[in-house]
């Protein structure tokens, strides 16, 4: 018998580099190197509905041969595998358990009473941040924990960090490329604050992989790219900080109100870069605001500009912020922030 299987979203064969992917792999990984590869079964959960049905047998074969089922779904992964794990468990009483990735499952539940139930039966749930332990336990759950993102990272030692800030300074945006994570502003603020200044103080070079339905809107917005704005592709997770060292600053204006801990920015503290950053639910989770970086009132495009201009008129402050991140990224180790979830296999 398995001591754990993994349903995720594992994209075996494609080069996927989203954050659902990414943690998928970061905590199996952790938990292999913990309790031994060949105790660990990996199901792909790549498919969208074609692949339910295979998926059904599959929760019912874990749930026979493994003591510990965990699964980290996207939404409607848990429409899908609560009800048949919870179900099919009467039966084999296994421990079930299940990571969030992002910080929207309290809204989700919303007219969802049945789901919520069910989850209720889950052993434990691990959340992302306190924002989204508090949302759920005012709902009822006793089975929340905080477990928040982190990654195996090559942490930059203070020597091997970027410590010239000559102009133009080197600004990123690297998370997935679609509207709601705020790319055009990103783009419209640096061009806004080089115009301003009458020549190129700014550059901004976007990484990620271009969501599905979003290449239209985005081949359009690059038609218009200045000069000093440039699309650089895909970067494969474990040379994020390799590029993200070269950077002044991280941008990260999201729209999502209900992002949980962000990878990128896990990535740019590894790195020793600032984050500016819009202050979604849980941003206090995430950034000390002032001390590893800037934060700004939730889609207000006029704050993003002003952000990014202390950031660019304060260099001096900047460059002691990029030590900070380094201490910061500490926080976000596999091997400290899974200890909670390894302990209860």
């Amino acid at each position: 018998m398995k001591k754990v299987t993994v349903f995720g979203h594992f994209g075996f064969g494609q080069d996927l580099a989203n954050g659902q992917t990414i943690k998928t792999k970061i905590v199996t990984a952790e938990i292999e190197k913990c309790v031994g590869v060949e105790q660990v079964e990996k199901i792909d959960t790549v498919g969208g509905v074609k692949a339910l049905p295979k998926l059904f047998f599959k929760c019912v074969k874990a749930l026979k041969r493994s003591r510990n089922v965990i699964i980290l779904p996207a939404h409607n992964g848990v429409k899908f595998f609560v009800p048949v794990l919870t179900f099919f468990n009467k039966f084999f009483k296994r421990k079930l358990f299940y990571v969030v990735i992002g910080g929207w499952l309290s809204d989700y539940l919303n007219d969802r009473k049945g789901l919520e139930k069910k989850l209720k039966k889950f052993n434990c749930i691990f959340v992302e941040t306190s924002v989204m332990k508090q949302a759920l336990e005012k709902r009822g759950f006793k089975n929340i924990k905080v477990m928040p993102n982190c990654k195996e990272l090559d942490i930059l030692s203070k020597d091997q960090m970027l410590k010239e800030a000559e102009f133009p300074l080197k600004l990123c945006t690297f998370s997935r490329v679609n509207r709601q994570k705020g790319i055009e502003d990103a783009v419209m603020a640096v061009e806004k604050i080089n115009e301003s200044y009458g020549k190129e103080i700014l550059l901004l070079d976007i990484y990620g992989n271009i969501d599905a339905g979003e290449n239209d809107w985005f081949e359009s917005l690059q038609k218009n790219f200045k000069p000093f704005v440039k699309y650089g592709g895909v970067v494969d997770f474990n040379n994020s900080v390799c590029v993200l060292k070269n950077y002044y600053a991280l941008l990260f204006p999201t729209k999502y109100y209900t992002e949980g801990v962000p990878g990128t920015i896990i990535d740019a503290y590894a790195a020793g870069v600032p984050v500016i950053s819009s202050k979604w639910e849980s941003f206090e989770d995430v950034v000390d605001d002032g001390v590893t970086g800037i934060g700004y009132e939730f889609d207000n495009f006029s704050k993003l500009v002003q952000s990014i201009e202390i950031a660019v008129e304060n260099k001096e402050k900047w460059l002691e912020m990029k030590i900070n991140c380094l201490d910061k990224a500490k926080e976000f180790s596999p091997e400290g922030v899974l200890r909670c979830l390894i302990s209860e296999l």
